[in-house]
């Protein structure tokens, strides 16, 4: 079974350690990210798909990074993070053509040098934040700049960088986890990761306000997910979806596509909103 492990991680990073050392009020997503970082390693993938959706965005296009390395900063208050990871070209490379063998629109996104073994692309919180996490916390490098000179020795499975174009069908996210599965249709153990926060009205004083459709739709998520139904989530509304401000929905349907091809069970590790956004952690393995 190629696909040996799936999750559905937060990215608020002041859940790393090394960040906050209250995580802001978010303790119980830490303690649950520790445990899915357990389970990923007790797994050993080879290659960790990650999808998240603060990355290189292009409309119309589900995008992937056609480089050799993703090089990133997070910065809290007065603590900085830095994370160095290579991407793993032949598994790139399988998923775009399987996406586009399902009619799925790809855009290969690279940055700086024209060569692949020369690019290196900027990642953001969505995929430093599950990384760190799932085995790439040692690739932290402490001081320099965005785009850092890689570690002396990698720790940590390379990984595919996905980002969704929300202007797509639904269905295109759907169709896209099933190309996953098709490309890790190999010998090498492959980890899928849908990075994702919900909903972001809970608080008045955060920067999206408070709409009662947060509880609202983030009850549905988690019912979903408990369920072991992500696909379900396709039913949300666009007013459901604007309201409550998830940024989740698209990864997760690629979750929903995968485990079409890759019947998976799940088991939901936390869920709570301590701030103005939702955080959920679940953690799948192949039936």
């Amino acid at each position: 079974m190629p696909v040996v492990f799936a999750a559905i991680a937060p990215h608020g990073f002041p859940i790393i350690p090394d960040l906050s050392d209250d995580a802001e009020g978010g303790l119980a997503t830490r303690a649950a990210m520790q445990e899915l970082g357990r389970r990923c390693r007790s797994a050993a993938p080879d290659v960790i798909v990650i999808a998240g959706p603060h990355g290189v965005r292009v409309d119309g296009a589900i995008c992937l990074a056609d480089v050799a390395r993703g090089a990133g900063t997070l910065r809290w208050q007065d603590r900085k993070v830095e994370m160095n990871v290579p991407v793993d070209a032949e598994m790139t490379d399988a998923v775009a053509d399987a996406a586009r063998a399902r009619g799925v629109p790809v855009a290969m996104a690279g940055y700086a040098g024209n060569r692949r073994n020369q690019s290196v692309l900027p990642i953001d919180w969505g995929v430093i934040t599950p990384l760190w996490f799932l085995g790439h916390d040692r690739n932290m490098v402490g001081h320099g700049e965005v785009l850092a000179p890689a570690p002396a020795e990698d720790k940590g499975p390379p990984v595919v960088i996905v980002t969704p174009s929300r202007s797509l069908p639904r269905e295109s996210m759907v169709t896209f986890g099933r190309a996953v599965a098709d490309a890790a249709a190999g010998d090498r153990r492959v980890a899928f990761v849908a990075s994702c926060d919900w909903a972001h009205t809970h608080a008045e004083d955060g920067p999206y306000g408070f709409h009662p459709a947060a509880g609202e739709v983030d009850a549905l998520v988690v019912d979903a997910i408990r369920d072991n139904e992500p696909g379900r989530l396709a039913s949300l509304t666009e007013r459901q979806v604007q309201d409550a401000a998830i940024d989740g929905l698209w990864q997760t349907l690629m979750l929903a596509g995968l485990m079409e091809c890759v019947p998976m069970r799940v088991d939901l590790l936390s869920y709570e909103a301590p701030r103005y956004y939702g955080m959920l952690v679940a953690a799948y393995e192949p039936v």
